[in-house]
């Protein structure tokens, strides 16, 4: 994710965090040592941390519970409104993903059953003081956690009970129309929590509003796309109309490229037309801004971890390659011959071409 940046690993997971998360954190205890002095603040940032790493626990609860079926999650993102895990695909069996969406919200009632069994006290009350030193520490922390379980199982995306609504909703119907209906019902919520955060002034509310908002409809827009992939082959979506580059072609004939045409990225291919690489613009624009030589090799900058397929191959292959970083995935013949090239923004243009 853009802005973030990794502060460790952690069962085989990526720990990163956003910056705004910091930011966050400033204006927490900058606003308590206002109010309260610095006892306040520090025990506000402690809370926040604290609340954290419950929220970090909550998303290993999928991590850990999705790896048992075989799923990869590369990462775990903290943002100021929570955490995101990344898997690599969420399982499609109903029964699975029911599991996996409930492993999150059963750690934060592990945890808030934990800190009853310590002594904490659990009100509603306490959740109106949130942000005071009045409620005990420990009674804030179990009260935030059982309501972290309750708000996450909300039937409607992206929380983990619209997961448990589509799940339920493919046993009747198909997943893209199952999650269509759980995506609505999270836009739903959204438009809701966006008019009680603007009519409380309260701008955490809003901001948690446009999250859950665009990440329904991410998630309706995915699966969409995925329906289509399984239906069609890498044949039917690469791009077979480009400009290449050779591997002598220096960063000033890049530059001309990049002028004369709309391409984002250029496929650099040896005589024999196999490919080496591909040079995007940003590698090229990032080059220049390093006062390299324009007439250094464009292969000395270019990308070359490049995936290849095969002309029949599945699109949801190469929408997998493309979800794990890769500017593009290329095409090749039986002989390794490059003939093409996938982009994500293709893939999207195919979907509005199929009407999906």
């Amino acid at each position: 994710m853009t802005w973030s940046f990794t502060i460790g690993r952690l069962f085989g997971s990526e720990l990163r965090v956003h910056v705004t998360f910091f930011l966050l954190i400033a204006w927490i205890g900058i606003s308590a040592y206002q109010v309260g002095g610095p006892d306040l603040a520090l025990e506000n940032v402690a809370f926040v941390l604290a609340l954290f790493a419950c929220v970090v626990a909550h998303e290993f609860g999928h991590a850990l519970t999705a790896r048992r079926y075989g799923i990869r999650t590369p990462d775990i993102t903290l943002l100021p409104i929570g955490g995101l895990a990344r898997l690599d695909r969420m399982p499609e069996k109903p029964g699975q993903e029911i599991t996996v969406a409930l492993a999150g919200p059963a750690v934060n009632v592990v945890i808030w059953m934990v800190l009853v069994a310590l002594g904490a006290e659990t009100r509603i009350d306490t959740l109106v003081a949130i942000d005071s030193n009045g409620p005990d520490f420990l009674a804030r922390l179990a009260m935030v956690n059982l309501f972290l379980a309750v708000f996450n199982m909300i039937p409607a995306f992206p929380m983990d009970g619209g997961r448990v609504l589509r799940a339920f909703l493919c046993l009747f119907f198909d997943r893209v129309h199952a999650t269509r209906v759980a995506a609505t019902a999270g836009q739903i919520v959204a438009l809701l929590l966006g008019f009680a955060g603007l009519s409380s002034g309260n701008p955490v509310l809003v901001l948690i509003a446009v999250f859950v908002f665009v990440a329904a409809n991410a998630e309706s827009q995915d699966v969409a796309m995925r329906d289509l992939t399984r239906r069609l082959q890498a044949r039917d979506a690469m791009i077979t109309r480009y400009q290449a580059l050779g591997p002598t072609d220096t960063l000033a004939t890049a530059a001309e490229a990049v002028i004369h045409s709309t391409q984002h990225e250029f496929p650099v291919l040896d005589d024999e037309g196999r490919l080496l690489g591909f040079l995007t613009r940003e590698q090229l624009f990032s080059a220049l801004a390093a006062d390299h030589p324009r007439s250094e090799a464009a292969a000395e900058v270019m990308e070359r971890n490049i995936p290849k397929v095969a002309l029949t191959s599945r699109l949801d292959s190469v929408l997998d390659a493309l979800y794990q970083g890769a500017p593009a995935v290329a095409v090749d013949t039986a002989e390794g011959r490059f003939v093409g090239y996938i982009t994500r923004e293709n893939i999207g243009e195919l979907m509005v071409l199929k009407g999906r």
